[in-house]
């Protein structure tokens, strides 16, 4: 919903502001051009100005709402907003909220919502609501009765008064937050085809890590639905990030998965973790990923107690970073559907199979190494070599 006329997108960020001027400035730059490839990508046509601390996206009418859904998929926006600009001036501020009034408002509350950064001009944010809210009223009254509630309206017209320039609209689209994407070192995401692992990725990707995800390929113990769901969902994670490469590593471990249920029952499945994490680690290092990244939380599997977190992450020597560590299920659920990877991720698959009728929640070090094939780590870099590439 935006005003009439409305051409720019006032577009918000968050976390980068209390950075250092340099560092600031620095990440700004990035936002800016992630913001543009989102445009691109979305096909709309526009440019993109950083005059102050908010970015502006300009376009024109016809797209300022495609416009609006594109920047606030930037990691690092907090909000996005499709704005009518006017001058900084009574009249033509009062126009502008006459206007959007006969738009938009028939019926029900409203209230005046005006910020004033530029402290030259002859009146205050006070002042802008205070007559702002006047017009709309004179502009409605023959219509409808209009009522005023500062507290909860159902209406706001926000009014941002910056500089020589005022900002009109209605709305506020939210975006990821974070930081923006490419600010951080780049981490291995260890995706797995489920509901957890594309979240983590995505976690990882708003606190600014581009990421290298990679499946690793369960052979008859996985199956074509269950690697589906692994490239659909990269896929969808691909399109918050159109200028950077999330081409999917695909890693045959169907060999490895069968050895391993055919000769270790007890701590199969944390023997198969530090197979991933080995995994892992290795393209971390042809791809100069400073982590791996996976989706466990705490307590939500036999294979993701404390105990067993301390056993896995010692195969490898990078960090193993789980950001949904403290989840819970129903937020990760509801987060998978907010970015847009919760259907291909509930494809039914049976990669249950390989799981032990009795499995470990309490390993040791000593059992799981004793348990391990000495071949792992040597098992694991033969399937990296034979990895397939995925571009999207």
């Amino acid at each position: 919903m935006h005003p009439p006329g409305a051409g720019t997108v006032v577009v918000r960020h968050g976390d980068l502001n209390v950075k250092s001027t340099g560092v600031q400035r620095r990440m700004e730059r990035r936002l800016v051009e992630n913001v543009e490839a989102l445009l691109a990508a979305a096909g709309v046509d526009a440019t993109v100005e950083q005059p102050w601390s908010r970015i502006l996206v300009r376009t024109d009418e016809a797209q300022v709402e495609a416009a609006t859904e594109a920047a606030a998929k930037a990691f690092g926006v907090v909000s996005a907003s499709p704005a009518l600009s006017v001058p900084s001036e009574r009249e033509a501020i009062t126009e502008a909220l006459v206007a959007t009034a006969r738009a938009h408002y028939d019926g029900g509350t409203f209230a005046v919502n005006a910020r004033r950064s530029e402290k030259s001009l002859p009146f205050d944010s006070e002042d802008a609501q205070r007559w702002g809210g006047q017009a709309i009223w004179e502009a409605v009254e023959d219509d409808f009765e209009p009522a005023v509630d500062l507290d909860d309206p159902d209406l706001t017209f926000h009014v941002e008064i910056r500089g020589d320039e005022t900002f009109v609209f209605l709305e506020h689209v939210d975006g990821p937050g974070g930081l923006p994407l490419g600010t951080q070192a780049p981490m291995v995401a260890l995706v797995s085809g489920g509901i957890d692992s594309p979240v983590a990725a995505f976690e990882l990707m708003r606190r600014g890590s581009p990421v290298v995800p990679v499946y690793v390929d369960l052979g008859d113990y996985g199956g074509p639905d269950h690697e589906a769901r692994a490239v659909e969902t990269v896929r969808t994670l691909a399109e918050y990030a159109p200028n950077f490469d999330l081409t999917l590593w695909k890693v045959p471990a169907g060999d490895v998965v069968a050895a391993l249920v055919d000769a270790v029952e007890t701590g199969r499945m944390l023997v198969f973790r530090r197979f991933l994490y080995v995994v892992g680690e290795l393209i971390a290092g042809e791809t100069a990923a400073a982590g791996v990244v996976t989706g466990e939380a705490l307590g939500q599997k036999s294979s993701q107690t404390g105990q067993n977190f301390a056993v896995t992450s010692q195969a490898i020597d990078l960090p193993v970073h789980r950001p949904l560590l403290t989840w819970d299920k129903a937020d990760i659920v509801e987060a998978a559907r907010d970015i847009g990877t919760f259907h291909d991720s509930t494809i039914p698959a049976g990669c249950n199979r390989m799981v032990p009728a009795q499995p470990e929640t309490h390993g040791s070090v000593a059992a799981v190494a004793a348990a391990e094939p000495d071949d792992l780590r040597e098992r694991a870099r033969e399937a990296v070599e034979r990895a397939e590439r995925v571009s999207f």
